[in-house]
């Protein structure tokens, strides 16, 4: 966020999925310079690799967060890339600063391969789903405040100001996130258990929340339709499964909003 230009709704700031984890995606520093933070969810391992060639590596392991956060930024100094950041972990009540957080310490390589590996089949379905539609849409890519991977389609329309709200997240944040119109959906980890699909819509349009969906029920205290991942690991098919929560909670969206679907939407689905 400090050193890349900002693209639409913060684009510029997700994590993408790799073969082997994630990615920050190439950061300039400067003219002439830039850096990208991998992080190696199968060797376990974060690998920060630079334009000149040079590269720092820290081995992911349980440690504090406090431990962590020196060290990434001491192999960020080593290269000669310092960066000052904002240390306050956001959208997470009652955070502690992560130069002050010796109490989070556990690291489980086998349950962080699994999410990663959750990840990897979603984005491959989000990814179909992100094909059937002409307009605005972004990237499938995990947001680092709720660890969720999304996808978010625009009508075109301007929003109303977003109120904000979200634990140690400045209200521009969230103004810039929804400044226009948008059908979001993902896969979310929390609250409990394996984590959830959800779709939801800003501004709520009304009669969203009681459109009729193939998939999912509305979750009045998170404004948003949701679908358990053990629904959708257990269906007989779970690409279909996942497919029709997205699309039918997209098109309560679309219809109680009146987004124009003749001119934003493919025809018919080319799935591949």
């Amino acid at each position: 966020m400090a050193l890349t230009p900002v693209i639409s709704h913060w684009w510029n700031t997700p994590f993408y999925l790799t073969a082997t984890g994630l990615t920050t995606s190439l950061i300039p520093y400067g003219v002439g310079r830039g850096f990208q933070i991998d992080v190696d969810l199968l060797d376990h391992q974060l690998v920060i690799v630079t334009t000149t060639g040079s590269r720092r590596s820290h081995a992911l392991r349980p440690e504090s967060v406090a431990v962590f956060y020196r060290s990434v930024m001491g192999l960020l100094d080593d290269l000669g890339f310092p960066v000052k950041i904002w240390t306050m972990p956001v959208e997470i009540a009652d955070a502690i600063p992560f130069e002050h957080d010796d109490v989070h310490s556990s690291y489980d390589a086998d349950q962080v391969e699994r999410f990663w590996r959750t990840l990897v089949e979603s984005q491959r379905v989000l990814e179909i789903f992100r094909s059937r539609y002409l307009g605005k849409t972004s990237p499938v890519h995990l947001f680092w405040g709720a660890l969720d991977l999304a996808t978010s389609r625009y009508s075109g329309r301007e929003a109303p100001l977003h109120p904000g709200g979200a634990p140690h997240c400045g209200p521009q944040v969230m103004h810039e996130a929804y400044s226009r119109e948008v059908s979001s959906a993902g896969y979310w980890p929390g609250p409990t258990g394996g984590g959830c699909y959800y779709s939801y819509v800003y501004p709520e349009p009304s009669g969203f929340s009681t459109a009729a969906t193939t998939q999912g029920t509305y979750q009045s205290d998170l404004a948003e339709f949701t679908l358990p991942y053990e629904v959708v690991r257990d269906a007989a098919d779970p690409d279909g499964t996942l497919l029709s929560f997205l699309q039918s909670t997209y098109e309560a969206a679309a219809e109680s909003g009146s987004w124009d679907r003749t001119l934003l939407e493919r025809p018919a689905h080319h799935d591949g």
